[in-house]
């Protein structure tokens, strides 16, 4: 089988990456899907950096026994801590979706400010503002750790009346900042940006650009293949789904992620060499 025929990986800590997979499922309609969410060890964001990257390279492992093509790793705290020990000497390309938010958030800019929204774990690495500044060292960068937003996504709150009031007191902080853009740090957060972004046009008016990085990956995603020759051109896509841990109870969750048609959650043991 020819390489580009094979899939695109894509795995998360749990099933916030979706939005991401769904993103790619979007910009590039002939690519075949793996993706993988380590429902038995969410969340990533409570580990030590040593057993966040022991977890991703046993997720990496299961995606290349599956004869991926390339990897995204759809989870910010595996591309704070573990990008780096992913890719090196590694053939197969892999994505995280902290540097290509960055990148995203920079054009987007019209020279202000950036504000991140991220889980308190995302936000202690300054993994986005590493990679702002790789690119403009003297960018603003003001990060906002949104903890309730999570369970809030996942309660299915996304437009409940609560959700709305925390945004409002999590952006709060940035009014006066002249703040321009706001990096959706987190996968869950695409599904509340009509919320974030009703409160900062509230905090900030009415030109704030909101950039989620799921779109950002799936468009250096769809560069790379083309750039390596792994481009599948044509041809229906068929998508798998794994899970390690509880399909029956996260399905309704994870097809609030996906919302691209159906979703069947297989379930898989993967776990690392000390079995945690």
């Amino acid at each position: 089988m020819h390489p580009a025929q094979s899939p695109i990986g894509v795995f998360d800590s749990g099933l916030g990456g979706l939005t991401v997979a769904a993103a790619i499922a979007r910009a590039l309609p002939h690519e075949h899907l793996m993706y993988l969410g380590d429902t038995a060890r969410v969340p990533y964001g409570t580990r030590s950096p040593a057993t966040v990257v022991r977890y991703a390279k046993k997720n990496v492992a299961f995606l290349q026994g599956h004869g991926v093509k390339a990897v995204v790793v759809a989870c910010n705290t595996v591309s704070a801590h573990a990008l780096g020990g992913l890719t090196d000497g590694g053939s197969t390309p892999t994505l995280g979706v902290i540097r290509p938010g960055a990148r995203a958030a920079l054009a987007a800019s019209r020279g202000g400010p950036i504000a991140v929204l991220g889980t308190p774990g995302t936000v202690r690495s300054d993994a986005y503002l590493y990679a702002i500044h790789e690119h403009d060292p003297r960018r603003a960068v003001h990060q906002i750790a949104c903890p309730l937003f999570v369970p809030l996504v996942e309660e299915g709150w996304e437009h409940h009346p609560v959700t709305t009031t925390i945004a409002r007191e999590y952006l709060a902080p940035l009014a006066g900042t002249e703040v321009d853009t706001i990096i959706l740090g987190c996968t869950h957060y695409p599904l509340i940006r009509h919320v974030i972004e009703a409160a900062a046009a509230e905090v900030l008016g009415p030109d704030v650009a909101v950039v989620d990085s799921a779109h950002a990956v799936a468009e250096e995603l769809a560069a790379l293949l083309d750039r390596t020759g792994l481009a599948r051109p044509s041809g229906q896509a068929a998508h798998r789904f794994f899970v390690t841990d509880a399909p029956d109870k996260v399905g309704e969750v994870g097809s609030r992620f996906w919302q691209a048609g159906a979703l069947r959650l297989e379930h898989v043991d993967v776990v690392d060499e000390e079995g945690t």
